[in-house]
């Protein structure tokens, strides 16, 4: 197991591939929740399915105007993650929810399946074999993480996500959820799983449902994350297709 240097003193344990398996069945979990973007696959699925509908023509140009710049308000720190994560999935407001599932679905097979770390992937089948019951949390819209999901045996009623109410099979702008920070642990609390015993997840808006878990994974981890999960004497690990992209960036 190697260790990773966060600031000046402290000191994370990395895990392989292997040991973060073995330390995952060894905790013999009935219940393990998984974030996705960033953890399960590399990216952001809920910006990317944005700007692949707009371009799609799915989004009126009024609405993609609106979104386009509200998206640049939340890059310069004048929007906070709850209002954008909630407005990115309003936009499509009064679409056919069938239309929407269909392009979500698209979307995932042509530019989401491909960016799936080959050891989450490998992770998700083996607890999946175990029969632990596996659940999705993120504050992408449930469209996306439903069929990002969908291979690995997740069904969309164990998929918290932002999520719009459908009447009359049009979607509509009153949000149901928006699960991120601390919505994500009040998410899982209203479903029940209070202290789940295995929770994955890769930035600083998944801390508060890490905090709750009997074990927390970090994966991937932010440097936010990083910094957390070394107050909380937590382990990490980083996909290699992960590694790779992130050397790349820093020149390491």
């Amino acid at each position: 197991m190697a260790v990773t240097e966060v600031g000046s003193q402290i000191e994370i344990p990395r895990w392989t591939a292997v040991e973060l398996e073995q330390l995952v069945l060894e905790l013999n979990p009935q219940v393990a929740v998984f974030d996705c973007d960033g953890t399960i696959w590399s990216g952001d699925a809920g910006y990317g399915f944005m700007v692949w509908s707009i371009e799609q023509g799915l989004v009126s140009r009024s609405a993609s105007d609106w979104i386009d710049t509200r998206h640049r308000a939340y890059m310069a720190g004048k929007v906070n993650e709850l209002e954008i994560c909630g407005e990115m999935t309003q936009v499509y407001a009064g679409l056919r929810e069938a239309e929407l599932r269909s392009a979500a679905a698209e979307f995932v097979r042509t530019h989401v399946q491909r960016n799936i770390f080959p050891e989450m992937a490998h992770l998700l089948d083996t607890l999946r074999s175990r029969d632990v019951t596996l659940w999705a949390v993120s504050s992408t819209h449930k469209w996306v993480i439903v069929e990002g999901v969908r291979q690995f045996g997740i069904p969309e009623e164990r998929v918290l996500a932002a999520e719009v109410r459908v009447e009359a099979g049009l979607l509509t702008a009153d949000l149901i959820d928006v699960p991120t920070d601390e919505g994500k642990a009040a998410s899982l609390r209203r479903v029940g799983l209070a202290h789940p015993d295995a929770v994955f997840g890769n930035s600083i808006h998944d801390l508060a449902m890490l905090e709750i878990a009997r074990k927390a994974f970090p994966i991937n981890p932010s440097p936010a994350l990083m910094a957390a999960a070394a107050g909380h004497g937590w382990g990490y690990f980083r996909p290699a297709a992960a590694e790779g992209v992130r050397a790349a960036v820093t020149g390491e």
